[in-house]
């Protein structure tokens, strides 16, 4: 069953959690016990596929899905048509102690088609298991990645219409067109003035809206939301934390039991989330490290125990990360503190209406046991790219080469010698200028469109341009809406027709 992290709601099936998306009070579903898994058990799946791994996993929290129910999903996910690796999530060897989990083989070259590629199927079956007889819209807040993966796994799906909402001018120009060209019937997209956490914040208000979502039903209408608030999207992340540690079984890198780090490239913390689920389920890690660009909230909020965000929002090179709210802080802390639905509810209060909170010393010693905290400028984020592929051949994207850089000052500063394995959440040619002009000089990009730097970056890095990029320059623009932050409410009832 699943509970609200603001004690504000009866419990729920794991259906109904992924159905409503976020609780209506407001507050996060999370399942009331997290199950956990012998050290027997998860070796017994290595050498098994991705996924095995996943109905594995999976399974264990969707209690009122079917065995098949679950295989189905896993199959219409994670197969050689929506996935351009037969491993799904492989692992590449940087150096003697560090490998890189590229998460970005998917059908829009970013860490979030690992989610998003499945989380459409436990929708709709959601739907059908609650018996609700309402079109769902599902609202999506993007800052830059999750729009496009979540537009092309919910394209066409009966009875589900998805409105996703990017920051006007702040996304970079392949991902802007990746959205804008979107096909399918039952897809919109709107580009809104203002930054990520404008976005969020407004599509948090209108799940929180009782009066729009009563005029919503009035029209046969019901929201659901596909950001990682919504427990089917982040449950899936949980599964590639497991095969990575049993990739390096499989590798003989690592000893049965040998507790290894994770550092994540993160804004919205549900990546790293997810990973620390998994640890909490029984798989060995010793640190997790919360990487950051100079949007440094997290970084902060680690090192002092203060969550702060009255502070000057900066337009980075690894905008997917430029987000100043993190939705999914409120489960770890929800978690920390002993399921104290209370004093989260406080402190979420206190975030809403004066911009920052401050957590007890309990939780802030909690928190320094499982977590390290760093961030990287631009500056060192270009380097970063420049002295891996100098050094290893290694082409990453920026928000990758944040973790990286995140990693190796943690290293220096802690001594801390265990095996590393640090998440890449896109691929290079999604931000192939910066890392373009990183690997060859800013000259490198003079006088080119992105379309050409693609080209270019193929021929340097060696490696295949991302079929999600072939071509994007060739299709339409479908979608031209532009609005301002407070006409969403009324952009979604335009688009609806109510």
């Amino acid at each position: 069953m699943y509970i609200s992290t603001r004690d504000n709601y009866e419990k729920v099936s794991a259906a109904q959690a992924i159905k409503l998306g976020m609780v209506p009070a407001g507050g996060l579903f999370v399942p009331e016990q997290i199950p956990t898994l012998s050290l027997e058990k998860i070796f017994a799946l290595k050498g098994c596929s991705y996924q095995a791994v996943a109905e594995k996993i999976i399974s264990l929290f969707l209690e009122d899905f079917s065995s098949e129910e679950i295989k189905g999903c896993v199959a219409r996910a994670y197969n050689g048509e929506n996935f351009t690796h037969p491993e799904i999530a492989p692992l590449s060897k940087l150096d003697d102690r560090t490998f890189i989990l590229e998460l970005w083989h998917g059908p829009t070259a970013a860490f979030k088609d690992m989610a998003l590629q499945i989380m459409p199927h436990f929708l709709s079956l959601a739907v059908r298991k609650v018996e609700a007889h309402k079109e769902i819209v599902i609202l999506v807040a993007t800052s830059g990645d999750t729009g496009k993966a979540a537009l092309e796994g919910f394209k066409n799906v009966p009875g589900i219409k998805i409105i996703v909402f990017y920051p006007h001018q702040g996304v970079s120009r392949v991902q802007e067109l990746q959205m804008s060209t979107t096909d399918g019937s039952n897809t919109y997209v709107v580009a809104v003035r203002g930054n990520f956490d404008d976005c969020q914040s407004a599509v948090k208000n209108i799940f929180a809206d009782e009066e729009f979502k009563a005029v919503l039903a009035g029209h046969d209408y019901e929201l659901s939301s596909a950001n990682s608030i919504n427990w089917g999207r982040l449950l899936p992340q949980i599964v590639y934390y497991f095969y990575a540690y049993l990739n390096l079984l499989t590798q003989g890198e690592i000893k049965a039991g040998e507790k290894i780090n994770f550092v994540v490239p993160t804004g919205n913390f549900g990546n790293i989330l997810a990973g620390w689920y998994a640890q909490k389920m029984g798989l060995p890690v010793y640190k997790f490290v919360c990487a950051s660009n100079e949007n440094k909230v997290l970084t902060d909020f680690f090192n002092t125990g203060i969550y702060d965000r009255n502070r000057e929002f900066k337009q980075t090179n690894s905008p997917s990360m430029d987000i100043l709210i993190s939705s999914n802080l409120e489960r770890f802390l929800f978690e920390l503190t002993g399921h104290d639905g209370k004093k989260i509810k406080t402190w979420m209060d206190e975030l809403n209406k004066t911009g920052r909170f401050q957590v007890d010393a309990d939780t802030k010693k909690a928190m320094d046991e499982i977590m390290a905290a760093g961030f990287a400028t631009e500056r060192e984020t270009l380097d970063t790219i420049k002295e891996v592929f100098a050094a290893a051949g290694y082409t990453l994207d920026t928000h990758t080469a944040v973790a990286v850089k995140v990693y190796e000052d943690y290293r220096k500063e802690s001594g801390d010698m265990h095996k590393t394995v640090i998440d890449a959440t896109a691929s290079p040619f999604k931000f192939n200028t910066s890392v373009l002009e990183a690997i060859k000089g800013e000259q490198t990009t003079d006088c080119k469109d992105e379309f050409e730097v693609l080209q270019e970056l193929s021929k340097v890095s060696g490696m295949p341009l991302h079929p999600a990029l072939k071509d994007l320059d060739k299709k339409p623009v479908l979608h031209k809406r532009v609005c301002d932050k407070g006409e969403i409410k009324e952009v979604i009832g335009e688009i609806l027709g109510i």
